[in-house]
């Protein structure tokens, strides 16, 4: 499909066996960061993996939990002294639950109390201990040090840069305190995107000053509402979009999602495919780094939590499916793009168009690219739209990429897209 990297659970030892809430299958239920989880493997199998994915050129990127452990029992049950390496309730700051309201308003609670239920207790870390945070230090460098190559395709004098873990991602960093994640990212020395759920583009933006990057969550919400419904509200999605390129210190670090293990899968949502289509485009084209969530290229249907994570085995990895051919093309378009352009990655999108079905967002320039997407669905109408501010000159011939079909710009310099059956419309110069 032409994707660049592969990022895996968490990998560290998880509550063992069954529980009233099932098994650890995810690998969010930690309880000894320093051991692995043999459901997943062996220290050989990390490695083997991490030389697997190296030697095709491609970056290898892990899911960690610093937030919390777990226990399977209720919070007055819990034997301090199994998890590991915070064996001792001083680690960990006394149990409440997060209320909704603490959601609701930023209470400090929602740092200071507890995750998930009393079937599977999660003890929240006090990440403001400092041993709590030298520990979560010390770990982050030996996980990436450990698991690097086997058999590195490049010379050992360079496996330390190019055979390791090569990036991360921070489970739940709306829990933890800014100031932890700034040491830990640069204890870990690489790419770190956090975890931030929420919608609030001021308060995520905001973690953005501690860690690399976060989860374009504010994105997620309003992009979903606008682009997989016909009655969605696109004013909402400009207005947002507009506001995290303005926000946050480097919104073309954030990752970018359509799915994930938190939310229903697309097709959850609406059985149009134009509609998913383009959701995926907007969101895949546009700022930041695009990320798949397993399964969706091959139109995996489960709504939410355990039912969207479906073992991605299943599918029989079908190379001809719909979607895996959509994510493949748009790997493509988007290693032209950046080939042809090499301000493509760090040029903020900005949006030359929208009315109450349709956006048209600019991303690159030079040799910029037109993304054209709507809400109108597989029974949208077909007519003619002309879309100035794009760049191209007037009776500049331009291709429609995901249908190899040109146009020509008219004698004002508008660009005419061919709407019709809610099909999105990518555009770029033509190149010899």
């Amino acid at each position: 499909m032409g994707f660049t990297a592969v990022w895996i659970s968490p990998i560290s030892l998880n509550v063992q066996g069954n529980s009233a809430d099932g098994e650890a299958y995810h690998g969010y239920w930690q309880t000894d960061i320093n051991s692995l989880n043999p459901a997943f493997g062996t220290t050989s199998d990390l490695q083997a993996l991490s030389s697997a994915v190296h030697s095709r050129g491609m970056y290898l990127m892990a899911d960690v939990v610093v937030n919390n452990m777990a226990w399977n029992g209720a919070p007055n049950t819990i034997d301090y002294s199994q998890l590991h390496p915070f064996n001792d309730q001083s680690f960990y700051h006394s149990f409440c639950a997060i209320s909704e309201e603490d959601f609701a308003t930023y209470d400090a609670n929602v740092q200071n109390c507890w995750l998930g239920d009393t079937i599977v207790s999660l003890p929240d870390l006090d990440s403001n201990n400092p041993a709590v945070q030298s520990e979560f230090n010390s770990w982050i460098q030996n996980l990436i040090s450990t698991y690097s190559c086997m058999h590195c395709p490049f010379s050992p004098a360079l496996v330390t840069d190019y055979c390791e873990v090569d990036g991360l991602r921070l489970d739940g960093g709306k829990h933890v305190p800014a100031g932890f994640f700034s040491s830990f990212n640069d204890a870990a020395g690489v790419y770190s995107v956090a975890e931030y759920y929420d919608g609030n583009q001021f308060y995520t933006c905001g973690l953005q000053n501690s860690v690399d990057g976060v989860m374009n969550y504010p994105l997620y919400f309003p992009l979903t509402r606008a682009l997989l419904s016909t009655s969605g509200n696109i004013t909402e999605l400009v207005n947002m979009q507009d506001s995290i390129k303005n926000t946050c210190p480097d919104s073309t670090l954030l990752g970018s999602f359509t799915e994930n293990q938190d939310q229903p899968r697309l097709p959850a949502i609406t059985s149009d495919n134009s509609l998913i289509k383009n959701t995926i485009i907007f969101s895949f084209l546009g700022d930041g780094i695009p990320i798949a969530y397993a399964g969706q290229e091959q139109r995996y249907t489960g709504a939410d939590d355990p039912y969207n994570r479906e073992a991605i085995w299943l599918s029989g990895y079908s190379e001809t499916s719909e979607f895996y051919r959509l994510y493949a093309s748009l790997n493509q378009i988007r290693n032209v793009a950046i080939a042809t352009n090499p301000n493509y990655l760090t040029y903020k999108a900005w949006i030359i168009y929208s009315d109450d079905s349709v956006i048209a967002m600019r991303k690159g320039d030079p040799n910029q690219m037109i993304i054209v997407v709507n809400n109108q669905g597989s029974g949208g109408a077909s007519y003619t739209l002309s879309i100035g501010n794009t760049g191209f000159t007037s009776g500049e011939t331009v291709l429609e990429i995901l249908t190899c079909t040109t146009v020509t710009v008219d004698g004002s310099g508008n660009l005419p897209v061919q709407m019709g059956q809610g099909v999105p419309k990518v555009s770029q110069t033509c190149h010899s």
